[in-house]
């Protein structure tokens, strides 16, 4: 993904007007779909505010996806059908990447596998694949390695208890043990900025509707 800015704001499920960006500089990537595996089905949010862009602007879908466990098990007809769920995000305008955000429990881990599979067979080797991470699945169990995406986001915000573990690491090894945690990284705007990792993309949350002034000031503090 070396093509895409360093900056992506992460735009969610509201209406957002991003005309104030520089496409040169900042990318999009927006809130798309969510997915809820419940009860053997898959059921299908699509977005329904509006998103403004400047014309030229890096997007980038993202599907949020969660699971009702412990209640029951994932399968593979939800597997599929989540796939091409996700796979039909490319007939989207001016699409240049799909993001999937999955916090998957270890025991959902085989099933996530087989998942980003089934979706980079049935994406167009052009359009690139992201994925969002707990910052925790970066520091020791690199179950990620081998995955077939273009780019891993580690999420160093709403990191809950292993907040504490995850900092620590950091501000000893400066960046991640896992290769694909130490490109890109995710923050909050509503939270404290951490120290961050050596990452070449940075990608930022906001709780509440982009503005100009937050966009400015999170320029100014965090992308140097």
């Amino acid at each position: 993904m070396a093509d895409f800015p360093r900056t992506i704001l992460w735009a969610w499920e509201r209406p957002e007007n991003l005309l104030f960006l520089n496409p040169a500089k900042t990318g999009v990537a927006f809130l798309a779909r969510t997915l809820y595996f419940r009860d053997g089905a898959v059921v299908v949010r699509p977005r329904f505010q509006p998103l403004r862009v400047p014309s030229g602007t890096k997007l980038i879908a993202v599907v949020h996806a969660e699971s009702d466990w412990p209640r029951s098990s994932l399968t593979p007809e939800q597997r599929l059908k989540a796939a091409e769920a996700i796979a039909e995000l490319h007939r989207l305008p001016n699409l240049s990447a799909i993001q999937i955000d999955f916090d998957a429990r270890q025991s959902e881990r085989r099933f996530y596998q087989q998942l980003l599979s089934d979706v980079r067979a049935r994406l167009d080797p052009k359009l690139k694949l992201s994925m969002t991470v707990l910052a925790s699945w970066c520091l020791y169990d690199d179950w990620l390695a081998h995955l077939p995406v273009d780019e891993v986001v580690p999420m160093l915000f709403r990191m809950g208890v292993d907040e504490r573990r995850v900092l620590d690491y950091l501000s000893r090894h400066k960046h991640f043990r896992s290769e694909r945690c130490q490109s890109s990284v995710g923050i909050s705007f509503d939270e404290p900025f951490p120290n961050l990792p050596v990452r070449d993309r940075i990608y930022i949350f906001n709780s509440k509707p982009w503005v100009n002034s937050a966009f400015e000031r999170a320029m100014t503090e965090v992308v140097k």
